[in-house]
């Protein structure tokens, strides 16, 4: 509310919260944060004691159910570790989920699905910013998963064991700098060119929008050139 202009200060803010029934803040920080003010706002008249206790009842109560006390022994996902969030039942499970959220707006001529059977005899390149960097393949709160499961483009592609040729064009998304040349000599030697563009969270992501969907920087030459 604070961001918004809502309210003006902390106090306020965390007066306004409170009466209007919130019992969980998102922080600035342990330091800087809203519910901080509520001691002095209880001092003050403005909430009263029965009203906390409303607010904190359900709030430990869900915290309770989840286990958040209970020692250790008793939560079975505490002995969790990476070899059975990573397992191979669990990563099987993903790239099921990747490819079911495949969204294909159009198929031109049939372009795809690419025949494993004619790869062989064809030259792929895959060009633009998102080819071949795994970092900025995460969008915003995403976990890191370890390097050896990630699979850019180009490391994909590699793997159907045919002539993979590779030009980013641009060393980042917001593609300031852009290197015609390598891609057109990438895409011009090329039978099918797959093209990696978009924004990642060096461009868009909370408190980062845009004012428009364009692509960002160079990006949409890159295209033309590629399609040229």
């Amino acid at each position: 509310m604070l961001g918004h202009h809502y309210t003006h200060t902390f106090l306020e803010t965390a007066i306004a919260s409170v009466n209007a029934g919130c019992n969980l803040e998102l922080s600035y920080g342990m330091k800087n944060n809203v519910f901080m003010h509520i001691p002095q706002a209880l001092a003050m008249g403005n909430i009263t004691l029965q009203m906390l206790r409303d607010r904190v009842r359900p709030l430990f109560y869900t915290r309770m159910r989840l286990g958040e006390f209970d020692p250790p022994a008793m939560n079975p996902y505490s002995a969790l570790d990476l070899s059975v969030v990573q397992s191979p039942e669990h990563r099987n499970l993903s790239l099921e989920a990747a490819v079911k959220s495949f969204v294909l707006l159009k198929n031109i001529r049939g372009t795809l699905p690419l025949r494993a059977g004619d790869l062989p005899n064809q030259r792929l390149a895959v060009v633009g910013p998102f080819a071949d960097n795994s970092r900025v393949l995460f969008g915003d709160y995403a976990p890191v998963p370890e390097p050896q499961y990630i699979y850019t483009p180009r490391r994909g592609l590699e793997m159907l064991g045919t002539n993979v040729s590779f030009a980013a064009g641009c060393s980042e998304p917001r593609c300031w700098w852009y290197s015609r040349a390598e891609v057109v000599r990438a895409a011009g030697a090329a039978d099918v060119v797959v093209v990696c563009l978009g924004t990642g969270v060096d461009v868009e992501t909370e408190m980062k929008d845009r004012s428009d969907l364009s692509l960002p920087g160079h990006q949409l030459e890159l295209l033309q050139d590629a399609v040229q």
